[in-house]
């Protein structure tokens, strides 16, 4: 039977166990959820399972660069406080290391050897949460490579060298010289953490946000009472003005203000003497998406207290 990443995250939500050791367990249960349950149960693997039930919505984002290559990880803790550890800083920087050797996956950087360790990364990760007695979690990894060129980094609100809030990477290809390449990508970086764009290009926007775009602006534009003729006009306007908002070509450059990010890079392309391409860009933020537990003043002592 064919074990799934679907079927390795239901299970790893419902006992805490690590990636692999869920996978393991469906493979020797055929992937029988509740076998699998039981199984990590009399390995000892599932103990964490209540730690693993809270929400851990904070944390560090961490980088790691490479000549051609760079990775950033989202590792994340139920409270701040534990973001401020130097143990968990270590942890999240050694996480990005050891994910720059591997493909960018989440399983392989998982299963991948901990920097100066005898364990992976998952495990180091498993062994923290016992220690330190909050849930952690490596929530996600994202990998950019170019053939010949730079992958620029940046980190914003940063605790420490390459450690903060927000961590974006952006891939430029080009022959031009590498100094020059890494200080331009690192300001399209910065521009990307202050924009937050969907896409590098136009053709690159999902589709079904595209759509969804659409239907409301020809909704509203109905309202108005316009023939279907005019409204259609009126729709494609204002998704032309939604691709200036959102494709990263297309915006209005933060460092630059007189220049969109696509004329930035021509003048960089002529200037350099070599043709520069933004190919792609990952942009992480902490707790981004995580649907986070609302509690009263009150809880939280009590939880602090021990009383919870």
């Amino acid at each position: 039977m064919t074990i799934s990443a679907q079927m390795v995250k239901d299970l790893r939500e419902k006992t805490g166990a690590g990636m692999m050791d869920c996978k393991a367990a469906l493979t020797e249960t055929s992937g029988d959820i509740e076998a699998a349950i039981d199984w990590l149960r009399t390995k000892g693997l599932a103990k964490a399972a209540k730690k693993a039930g809270r929400v851990a919505a904070e944390g560090l984002i961490g980088v790691a660069s490479g000549e051609t290559a760079a990775v950033v990880v989202e590792v994340n803790s139920e409270t701040d406080f534990v973001a401020r550890n130097g143990a968990f800083q270590d942890l999240v920087l050694n996480t990005a290391k050891a994910a720059l050797g591997t493909d960018g996956s989440l399983e392989a950087t998982a299963a991948a050897p901990y920097p100066g360790g005898e364990t992976s990364v998952e495990e180091t990760i498993k062994a923290a949460v016992a220690t330190i007695g909050e849930n952690m979690t490596l929530r996600r990894v994202g990998r950019i490579a170019v053939g010949e060129g730079v992958v620029a980094t940046y980190v914003h609100s940063a605790v420490a060298p390459n450690l903060g809030k927000i961590g974006v990477l952006v891939g430029l290809e080009s022959t031009g010289d590498r100094d020059r390449l890494l200080q331009f990508g690192r300001q399209v970086a910065m521009h990307i953490a202050a924009t937050n764009p969907l896409a590098v290009r136009v053709e690159e926007v999902d589709p079904a946000v595209v759509a969804r775009e659409r239907a409301v602006y020809a909704e509203q534009a109905r309202e108005s009472g316009k023939p279907e003729a005019i409204i259609e006009k009126m729709v494609d306007g204002r998704i032309r003005k939604f691709y200036e908002e959102v494709v990263l070509l297309a915006q209005t450059f933060v460092v630059d203000p007189d220049n969109t990010v696509e004329k930035a890079v021509a003048a960089l392309s002529k200037e350099l003497g070599a043709p520069v391409a933004i190919t792609q860009f990952v942009a992480f933020r902490v707790g981004e998406g995580i649907e986070r537990e609302e509690s009263d003043f009150a809880a939280e002592v009590a939880a602090a207290a021990g009383t919870k």
